[in-house]
């Protein structure tokens, strides 16, 4: 049984199921440093650029120790001392995966999530994948900021970069969740649930053919909360619940994205924590994948993905990247995972 149908399950078990409780603390692994100091920074930065070979332990130690909103005190303070950006600088003494690490620690959270999109959609083939973790995860906010950085940064809509790439039912789905209106009312319609639950059945399992609009419209308009109230009563109509029968039902990139809405609703961390899995399997890691999910969930859930991650997988996210990785991208990837 895999990993969220084991989740499922117990969400069709539990009639009297209820949201998962709202996580009370901080659960990012970065913290800002109590004793932040912008200019001591950009001294220690021009040091270590300039030093022979660069000294990259430094720049792990100025970079990924500080919070977002201290990184771009940083970025101000370079660009006032030198004349010059730090990026720049930064691109020049760096190279690889570990220059991809830090040029990403430098952007704000929307920024960071508008250049992984347009990097998705450009060039020869768009890598839906990306597309679908960063719509499917983020809430109405993040998507409207990502948008209006997506505007600044690159003098388009989104919403028409993805028309003019991804066609079908995916592209009904991203432009639906590029809307950034769904709903994230933690309180559940028992009804609407009930109602939702059989449409889903009914368009879906109870029928030759899917009818992918309602999967669409449900899956893209309730909130995540409400989404596992229907999952529990599709669980009491279909034998197998819902995952399986999506994935029996549907395939490729547009089960994927549908398939992230509903791991997202479920279990955000667990999801993360099968994406950062699934990129250190097998033969070569994917990098992307990993500095993505780790830099952007850094100061936001980072923490309870990596207790998924062990509970999931029997080991810790930091033992698995110092068995796929190495070097310098090594070092900054467990200073951004913390110390447990």
């Amino acid at each position: 049984m895999s990993l969220f149908q084991k989740l499922f399950q117990q969400v069709n078990d539990d009639n009297g199921f209820n949201p998962a409780p709202v996580e009370t603390g901080y659960l990012g692994t970065v913290k800002p440093d109590p004793n932040f100091n912008a200019q001591n920074d950009v001294a220690k930065l021009k040091k270590a650029i300039e030093t022979k070979g660069v000294d990259e332990a430094t720049i792990v130690e100025v970079l990924a120790k500080k919070s977002n909103a201290q990184r771009q005190q940083i970025k101000a303070a370079y660009q006032q001392s030198t004349g010059k950006p730090l990026a720049d600088a930064l691109k020049k003494a760096l190279k690889s995966d570990f220059e991809e690490v830090v040029l990403a620690l430098l952007m704000t959270p929307p920024e960071y999530d508008a250049f992984e999109i347009k990097r998705a959609i450009k060039g020869l083939g768009t890598n839906e994948a990306v597309l679908n973790e960063i719509l499917g995860t983020r809430s109405n906010k993040e998507i409207a900021a990502l948008k209006n950085k997506f505007k600044e940064v690159y003098g388009e809509m989104l919403e028409e970069d993805i028309k003019s790439e991804i066609k079908g039912h995916l592209e009904t789905t991203l432009v639906s969740l590029c809307k950034a209106t769904r709903s994230e009312d933690r309180n559940i319609d028992d009804g609407q649930a009930k109602s939702d639950a059989k449409a889903l059945f009914e368009a879906g399992e109870n029928r030759i053919g899917t009818v992918c609009s309602v999967l669409v419209d449900i899956l893209t308009n309730r909130s995540e909360t409400q989404l596992c109230k229907i999952f529990q009563y599709y669980g009491q109509l279909s034998k197998d619940g819902f995952a399986k029968d999506l994935e029996g039902e549907l395939h490729g990139n547009f089960e994927d994205c549908l398939m992230t809405l509903v791991k997202s609703a479920v279990n955000k961390p667990a999801y993360f924590a099968e994406r950062l899995h699934l990129a250190m399997k097998g033969l070569g890691t994917n990098t992307d994948t990993l500095t993505r999910i780790i830099v952007s969930r850094s100061e936001i859930d980072l923490l309870k993905i990596i207790q998924e991650y062990k509970r999931l997988y029997g080991k810790t996210l930091q033992e698995d990247i110092l068995k796929e990785t190495g070097g310098d991208y090594e070092k900054i990837m467990l200073a951004l995972c913390g110390t447990q």
